[in-house]
């Protein structure tokens, strides 16, 4: 079964990441829905928004039967993991990645031991093993590229490619499927009790990346005009990001973020962590780059939403929360009255309400994209959608 895709690309300091190029590309024909892969091609200096956006991890240069655009080979995981080369004699390539997926949760375990995929070892005794593994690998100077080992998408990505699940050929296609959303997922060393978590949290992001990104492309549409929305929808999250993180202030923050489209009213939620030091942005990953792509998407397709920043909790005034209401592919400052309520309304869905929580206004954010129409005229500043 092939795989078709269809890319927007463009350059300019325009991405998530802060990146100079970016690239996004929805593959159709697996599982009914698209998904999305956004490379970042080059990583910002200090102080920008960390973690770009290659593909999935290679598993020495093999991939899914029906092949797919080529694989990113950048540095790092989440957190801006550095990239580590193997050793080897001076002048000698180094091994190429291997790529792994880890059933990292029990679950996900007994629906893919029923394939046979783990012998007859229990849960424990599996995740010894694999965790053995990673560490002779990595005293062999090969670099390995995690993943989750989901069964839903298992089974959907064999039935899509014609694959036997219980086969090790579909296996390793599998972990090394270049539509992963994302850079490799680099094992470090790290045990795995302390790893899972970790893994399990930047597989939901890819997820988030996934979603929106296919929102963000269906709703800027194809072609010349398409790519420009893109470019111009881009730069202002871009923007809007940065000034959400230099009005934070000091600390570790978190930004949260509800949206939906006006037509098929589809909910997407993001969440990332803004830590400042020093007057500068920190330890961004993979969150952020969903964030940024979930606010992408809900500004292409002028929805509506509420976008809130609780302050770092350690203040010894309390949490202070400021909060923009994102309305025809704008953020417009809210008032306390309307944070207030914002948080609530997220209570109401089961999160849990800040304890000591001071509602604040929003402070001013960069104004709305706007880009040239197909005629080639300008919008005239007006939002995109």
């Amino acid at each position: 079964m092939s795989v078709r895709s269809r890319y927007i690309e463009f350059s300019g300091p325009v991405g998530p990441a802060g990146s100079d190029r970016y690239r996004a590309a929805v593959p159709t024909g697996r599982r009914g829905l698209p998904r999305v892969r956004v490379h970042a091609g080059q990583r910002p200096g200090p102080g920008g928004p960390g973690g770009g956006l290659p593909g999935g991890g290679a598993s020495s240069g093999g991939g899914p039967p029906a092949g797919g655009p080529p694989r990113g080979g950048g540095a790092g995981g989440p957190g801006g993991r550095a990239r580590r080369r193997g050793g080897g004699s001076r002048g000698a390539p180094p091994p190429e990645p291997v790529a792994l997926a880890v059933a990292a949760r029990a679950a996900d375990f007994v629906g893919l031991a029923r394939y046979g995929l783990f012998g007859t070892a229990p849960y424990r005794e599996y995740l010894r093993r694999t965790e053995s593994r990673l560490r002779a690998l990595r005293g062999q100077g090969v670099e390995v590229h995690l993943r989750v080992f989901d069964a839903a998408d298992y089974e959907d990505y064999c039935e899509a490619f014609g694959l036997d699940p219980g086969e090790a050929a579909a296996r390793v296609a599998y972990a090394a499927d270049p539509e992963l959303a994302g850079e490799p997922f680099v094992y470090a060393g790290e045990r795995l009790a302390e790893l899972l978590p970790v893994l399990v949290d930047d597989h939901r992001a890819r997820v988030r990346i996934s979603v929106a990104g296919e929102a963000l492309l269906d709703a800027v549409g194809d072609g010349p005009y398409g790519q420009r929305r893109l470019v111009a929808v881009m730069r202002f999250v871009t923007a809007a990001y940065l000034a959400l993180a230099g009005g934070a202030g000091e600390g570790c923050h978190l930004l949260t973020l509800r949206c939906h489209g006006p037509e098929d009213g589809e909910e997407l939620t993001a969440a990332a962590d803004v830590r400042v030091e020093g007057g500068r942005l920190v330890g961004t990953g993979r969150d952020a780059e969903a964030f940024c792509v979930t606010l992408a998407a809900g500004v292409a397709a002028r929805g509506s939403g509420a976008l809130l920043l609780h302050g770092d909790p350690a203040a010894s005034a309390g949490p202070q929360v400021r909060g923009w209401a994102l309305a025809g592919g704008r953020l417009r400052p809210m008032a306390v009255q309307e944070v207030a309520d914002s948080l609530t309304d997220d209570a109401d869905r089961g999160l849990p309400f800040p304890p000591g929580a001071v509602p604040l206004p929003g402070f001013p954010l960069p104004d709305g994209p706007s880009a040239a129409g197909p005629s080639g005229a300008e919008d005239g500043g007006e939002p995109l959608g």
